[in-house]
């Protein structure tokens, strides 16, 4: 089966709860630290639409595929990959896979191409599920799990035990720019959490990539009372000397990292040196589902665990995570919801299976299970 068409466009997938929020139980409203709030602000960040890719075989089937990052993003799909791609087979995954990481060899793999591939990657997977009339874990090997667990990342915490998780992480809201008063803040932080949830209860921490050296360090000697799970993303992405010393500096922390790594290869040097126990690679980012699945093979031969960054939150990584063995839990992440929003009223991609007390289980619909048509693409488009 032929490819007829490649089309890119940019969407917004805002949901609508029905139901209205009620307070939080937080004392002040916590904002997480990046890496550019080391400057004072000035003018406004992006308001970014996503990239969606459309795939059409010659028989009309179609399959979707999501990223981030909508305009330039899309327009590579639509001006490097796509002229490519028609006519090629659909079903040659892999093929289509290496020919679009080596189209983007001029302008470098990563970043920003990183992310238009895994669009139409994930859309060649759901049009194949589609064609065959299977579900996409089935095509990765079958379940391997009767059910995934999940955490819940960001700050309300009780409201994420009253869901019924049994998991969650923080983020953190300071920095190195803060000195020792964003140490004390945020050991305050983590405290108050843990008295929150009880010693029950993983807890976990994402710096996204905002710390150095020296204060990753301080932290982890600081929060070692509260038992954390592990830390994340405490470093530039780039800087793998940095997170050797990390490594060397505090070899009793479990290590996190890998969602703003891209493409296999910098997850075999990094289980080379073991900089990290748990690769975070994003589906929707590091190359699709086919570089994911390389990235979870390179782990599970390395001993290392995987936990895609936020993996549940679209159909997308809830088929891996049920597929690969090296993948243990499922977070769910961008807001989870308001307490008293049910997550059901927060699902983005019509037919996205919805975690029940702290377990998902993927669709077994064709495809990745997506309940969208035309008419819902050209509203979300507009």
């Amino acid at each position: 089966m032929k490819i007829k068409e490649v089309r890119a466009i940019e969407i917004e997938l805002n949901p609508q709860p029905k139901t209205s929020p009620r307070p939080s139980t937080r004392d002040k409203e916590l904002v997480m630290n990046r890496p550019i709030d080391r400057y004072p602000k000035s003018g406004t960040d992006g308001d970014w639409k996503r990239p969606a890719c459309i795939i059409t075989a010659e028989d009309g089937t179609w399959g979707f595929g999501i990223s981030l990052f909508g305009t330039p993003v899309a327009s590579l799909i639509n001006t490097v990959y796509a002229p490519r791609l028609i006519g090629e087979n659909c079903m040659a995954i892999e093929k289509l896979w290496d020919m679009m990481v080596r189209l983007s060899t001029p302008f470098g793999a990563s970043g920003l191409a990183s992310y238009a591939v895994s669009a139409v990657d994930c859309a060649l997977w759901d049009l194949k599920g589609k064609i065959l009339q299977r579900p996409v874990y089935e095509l990765l090997g079958g379940p391997q799990k009767e059910k995934i667990f999940c955490y819940a990342s960001g700050f309300d915490q009780e409201w994420y035990m009253e869901l019924g998780f049994k998991a969650t992480k923080l983020f953190c809201p300071y920095g190195p720019e803060h000195g020792m008063e964003g140490l004390r803040k945020l050991e305050e932080m983590v405290a108050d959490a843990r008295q929150r949830i009880g010693d029950n209860i993983e807890l976990m921490l994402d710096a996204w990539t905002a710390f150095d050296v020296e204060f990753t360090v301080r932290l982890a000697e600081v929060l070692k009372p509260y038992k954390l799970k592990w830390m994340e993303d405490y470093i530039s992405s780039e800087d793998l000397v940095g997170y050797q010393a990390v490594r060397q500096r505090i070899p009793w922390q479990t290590l996190a990292s890998g969602e703003h790594w891209y493409l296999p290869t910098v997850f075999a040097s990094a289980a080379s040196r073991r900089l990290v126990d748990i690769f975070q690679p994003d589906v929707l980012w590091c190359g699709g589902i086919t570089s994911a699945m390389k990235i979870c093979h390179i782990a599970q031969a390395s001993g290392i665990t995987v936990i895609t960054h936020a993996g549940m939150n679209y159909p997308y990584g809830q088929h891996l995570a049920f597929a690969m063995p090296s993948i243990t839990w499922g977070e769910r992440s961008e807001g989870v919801s308001l307490p008293g929003v049910p997550l059901e009223e927060m699902v983005k991609l019509p037919g996205t299976a919805v975690i029940q007390d702290g377990y998902l289980v993927p669709s077994d619909a064709p495809g990745f299970g997506l309940e969208i048509d035309q008419e819902w693409i050209e509203h979300v488009s507009r």
